[in-house]
């Protein structure tokens, strides 16, 4: 075994871990506030905005992480005109591109995820909201999106954690994150085991705090949602 060496580069795991945080948090950051308006986009009265926001979720869920990203790295190069714009520099950067990619991809997760606790809410507070005479827009940030985020609690601590991992692409295109730091390793001293052994034990540090996080948040703002016992 050759502990000694993963010993000796702790500096640049800890490195990878912060490009792997920051990747997630903003990723996630971006996408939670365009999911926000997509889904009640995706739940209007009006068809052609169902029908964009539904589209967009199906091709962005319906294809791999990995092949958008490619797409979008390696794609986006073969057109002359965004290749001469003033967005070029932009674009040609790794770090942007994968951005680009993860928030595209969780934001339609997350649409779809936030969609489904606004369908699941009682319309008895509607009815009782519009009874008061509250206008949309306060319907919206008083009733809907309250009852939205609690009721998707759990289900969006899981496309957290799923973002978290996917991190791990970022690696495909150069960018050393925790996976990218562990495979650099394994190629430069021809070791397998110790490298990824340690990048999965910093993969289930970094998701046990996200875990028990959103399991806080759901006993702070979800406990009315849970079954009274007898």
């Amino acid at each position: 075994m050759s502990w000694d060496v993963i010993y000796e580069n702790l500096g640049r795991y800890a490195d990878g871990a912060g490009l792997t945080l920051m990747l997630t948090a903003l990723a996630l950051g971006i996408s939670f506030f365009l999911s926000i308006g997509l889904a009640l986009a995706r739940n209007a009265t009006q068809p052609l905005a169902r029908g964009a926001v539904f589209i967009y979720t199906l091709v962005f869920r319906g294809t791999p992480l990995l092949i958008q990203l490619f797409l979008i790295y390696y794609g986006l190069a073969q057109f002359d005109l965004l290749r001469q714009s003033f967005l070029w520099p932009w674009l040609s950067s790794p770090l942007i591109c994968v951005l680009i990619a993860f928030v595209l991809n969780t934001t339609a997760y997350t649409t779809e995820i936030f969609a489904g606790g606004l369908r699941h809410l009682p319309p008895g507070e509607i009815e009782a909201a519009r009874a008061y005479g509250m206008s949309w827009w306060t319907q919206v940030r008083r009733i809907l999106l309250p009852a939205m985020l609690t009721r998707s609690l759990s289900l969006y601590g899981n496309e957290a954690i799923m973002m978290l991992h996917a991190t791990s692409l970022a690696s495909t295109v150069t960018l050393m994150e925790i996976t990218g730091v562990a495979r650099n390793i394994t190629l430069n001293y021809y070791i397998q085991f110790e490298p990824y052994v340690t990048a999965a034990l910093i993969y289930l540090v970094l998701t046990s705090v996200l875990v028990c996080g959103f399991q806080l948040a759901e006993k702070r703002w979800g406990a009315y949602l849970q079954p009274r016992r007898s």
